[in-house]
């Protein structure tokens, strides 16, 4: 039996009323074809916003909505949809009035935020600002915000006469889906399509840039991958030791940064939905001042003054040497199978010392072996590649596979180029060491004081009483993909005993695969603001909480 005439009689008996009454809203309400589920009622209208869901029919087919692939990209689609017809319209004091959803940034990945069911219904979560004067309800206000605005949200959820951009949008996914399937048997780690538009607006705004050329591919690079939508033309990436070089402001970084995030599905129009990366692509850079809780790094650095051991190693201080080789031993123990580097957020003394440097100080005085002697080891003996942006460090040349030049944003192959001019190799100074496992404790990863999770930025995340910094995991998205991960942590702290860390990643995949991201919400209910996260980025948080204890 419907509930609206209850409902507008429950407001209606509520209105003017301490803000506190608003909890006799909770529960769950049958408005027409519209369910609402009012999960959780804020204390005031100064405070986080009340959490609601709202459930409708689509229309959508059902084959669309249990497959995969297919149901990811709808989502997707009526996510953007419902934020584009968010109305801002204020009713009261506060945040009175306000209607919120997740608004996604250009990449396309599963979230909490809106779910498909298989018998074609939607679910949507959002936070709603309960109106109120003061701290008095407004229940005329409120009617009007749940009874006609939220109907309003629930009807952007039909796609009508919009179903064709749906599909193109499903397309666009299916079609880079494809793309990113065919690298690894290709032997390829990325692979940008000709036409894509890989320069962003600015520094802040990441959509295209207006009139930036598009990219072509060097013959000598050109692929053909094909999907069900036809062939793709563009420059694959292979595996080993790939170079980008070129003059300043050409396009390096830039082609590096649309590489860091090919491991996501773009949106159609982003203009980086023609670049796929191998989906265990990790962007790895100096960081000095971070925590290194026993990683082994003797790769790189071993033999250290005063005897301290490299095998593993601790610091609550690393330099930007040591936090770069503990950044690649810990993208490593995740399972990166790309490492991407750039030479300006990198440490010098970790990549390369030149022959000057060698003469002045001896062999047997220098605790560092460059990565550019152990970067062919990582290859040939881990099957771990490199693309790295080089603008300085020449003694590359000689280790690269590839070598591909930036001019003008156009790409050229100049690898026989390089290597007529690279000289011998660097030799590595010997084996490669095996890898050290790692058990993590998980008591180490209860949250401390009250126990809460928040980010208000990609930057890091307030983790019980200690602050996880992720500034130099540049493959966060946004805050509530660095919460996502704060939440994650805390499941992993629910493991019954020590476990490697891969085994501990291998986990907490298999929760979210049986239950979804739902086991990640931090309440009772389910929420609309958890991402899928990566192991990689986890990897990555995990390694930056201080309380880390490993054995």
């Amino acid at each position: 039996m419907p509930d609206r005439p209850r409902l507008e009689s429950r407001l209606q008996s509520i209105d003017g009323r301490p803000y506190p009454a608003y909890r006799d809203l909770k529960g769950r309400w049958r408005l027409g074809e519209l369910d609402l589920a009012v999960d959780h009622v804020q204390g005031d209208p100064y405070a986080a916003p009340s959490r609601l869901r709202i459930f409708a029919p689509t229309g959508i087919d059902t084959a669309t909505c249990t497959d995969p692939d297919r149901r990811e990209a709808a989502e997707d689609w009526l996510l953007r949809r419902v934020g584009h017809g968010l109305r801002d319209e204020r009713r009261g004091s506060g945040r009175s009035g306000e209607l919120t959803v997740y608004r996604p940034g250009p990449e396309i990945l599963a979230r909490s935020s809106l779910r498909l069911h298989a018998d074609g219904s939607a679910e949507l979560r959002l936070q709603a600002g309960l109106p109120a004067r003061g701290r008095r309800i407004l229940g005329d206000q409120a009617a009007a915000l749940l009874l006609e605005d939220l109907p309003a949200l629930a009807r952007l959820l039909q796609p009508g006469r919009f179903s064709d951009h749906l599909q193109a949008h499903i397309a666009s996914v299916l079609r880079q889906r494809a793309l990113r399937r065919q690298l690894r048997q290709r032997g390829l780690v990325a692979f940008v399509a000709d036409g894509a538009v890989l320069a962003r607006a600015s520094g802040v705004d990441r959509q295209p840039l207006a009139g930036a050329l598009p990219f072509s591919s060097p013959p000598e690079l050109r692929v053909r991958l094909e999907t069900d939508q036809g062939p793709v033309t563009g420059m694959g990436i292979p595996t080993g030791v790939t170079l980008i070089v070129g003059g300043g402001f050409h396009g390096k970084s830039t082609l590096l940064q649309a590489l860091q995030w090919g491991h996501l599905d773009h949106r159609p129009g982003d203009g980086r939905e023609g670049v796929v990366s191998d989906p265990d692509t990790v962007k790895v850079k100096a960081e000095e001042g971070r925590r290194v809780e026993k990683v082994d790094i003797s790769a790189f650095l071993m033999d250290l003054p005063g005897g301290r051991d490299t095998a593993p190693f601790s610091t609550d201080d690393a330099s930007g040497s040591t936090s770069q080789a503990a950044a690649i031993a810990e993208a490593v123990e995740s399972g990166a199978r790309v490492l991407l580097l750039d030479e300006d957020s990198s440490a010098t003394n970790l990549l390369v010392r030149d022959a000057r440097m060698r003469q002045l100080i001896a062999p047997d005085k220098e605790p560092i072996t460059p990565l550019v002697e152990r970067v062919r080891q990582l290859h040939r003996e881990r099957d771990i590649s490199l693309v790295m942006v080089v603008g300085g460090v020449g003694d590359y040349l000689a280790v690269a596979d590839t070598v591909i030049a930036m001019e003008s944003w156009e790409p050229r192959v100049v690898t026989d180029q390089a290597h007529a001019i690279a000289g011998p190799a660097p030799q590595p100074p010997g084996p490669l060491p095996g890898p050290s496992p790692r058990l993590l404790d998980p008591r180490s990863l209860e949250p401390t004081g009250r126990g809460k999770v928040r980010a208000r930025s990609d930057r890091g995340v307030s983790y019980g009483g200690e602050e996880v910094d992720l500034l130099a995991v540049e493959q966060v998205l946004d805050a509530a993909h660095a919460a996502t991960l704060g939440h994650a942590l805390r499941v992993l702290s629910e493991l019954s005993d020590p476990t490697p860390v891969p085994r501990a990643l291998d986990k907490l995949e298999a929760i979210l695969a049986a239950e979804g991201l739902d086991a990640l919400s931090p309440h009772r209910e389910p929420v609309g603001d958890i991402i899928q996260p990566r192991r990689h980025e986890l990897a990555a948080a995990l390694n930056r909480l201080r309380t880390l204890v490993v054995g």
